[in-house]
């Protein structure tokens, strides 16, 4: 396994929040870190063990090609409002049934205040 300092080609590691792929960065001290500006997370990995856990983890995730299966889960299971703009991941808890009959309508934005809903749209699993 390189260490993040001797690799060359930077190395990636996914936001914890929204998943985005983050390049990782190096403090003066040799030490990795990550920020994604729009979630406001900054992860910085400061012990020597911590350090090696975390060379594994951008290591496993490039050999297991785990950008793909984000990227999958993502298209699969995150939704844009239709109402407010926000993205967010669906969840049993937010599913949105007609009253009068009981059938699926989509899934209920979780911003507070938004009544927006998103459909179930087939169309977008197979883009």
């Amino acid at each position: 396994m390189t260490p993040l300092a001797l690799n060359a080609n930077p190395t990636r590691f996914p936001c914890p929040l929204c998943g985005k792929a983050l390049e990782v960065r190096q403090t003066k001290k040799k030490k990795p870190y990550v920020i994604c500006d729009p979630c406001g997370v900054q992860l910085f990995i400061r012990s020597k063990a911590g350090m090696h856990s975390f060379d594994q983890l951008v290591s496993d995730a490039e050999r297991r090609n785990i950008w793909k299966r984000l990227d999958d889960l993502q298209a699969r299971y995150q939704r844009k409002c239709p109402e407010c703009g926000k993205s967010f991941w669906i969840v049993p808890d937010q599913i949105k049934t007609s009253w009068v009959d009981g059938k699926f309508e989509g899934y209920r934005c979780p911003e507070r205040g938004c009544d927006g809903v998103v459909a179930w749209n087939k169309e977008k699993e197979k883009e």
